[in-house]
């Protein structure tokens, strides 16, 4: 199999928490071309360990990653 195509898109939620805070969150929507679902799912979290914004937010709001093979 080859990667083909790749499209990432990102939404950012805010919370408004029991505790009376602002919360940040994220929502990451990959889609992968040319790979089975079960590819697409690892090569985006192996891409989210690398990724310079992940791992400065890693630990710090909670990340959703949604994948789709296309």
């Amino acid at each position: 199999m080859a990667l083909k195509s790749t499209a990432v898109s990102v939404n950012a939620t805010l919370t408004h928490g029991e505790d009376g805070e602002f919360n940040l969150g994220a929502v990451l929507n990959v889609e992968l071309g040319g790979v089975d679902r079960s590819t697409a799912g690892e090569l985006a979290h192996a891409a989210h360990q690398l990724c310079p914004y992940s791992k400065a937010t890693r630990n710090n709001i909670p990340v959703i990653i949604n994948t789709t093979a296309v």
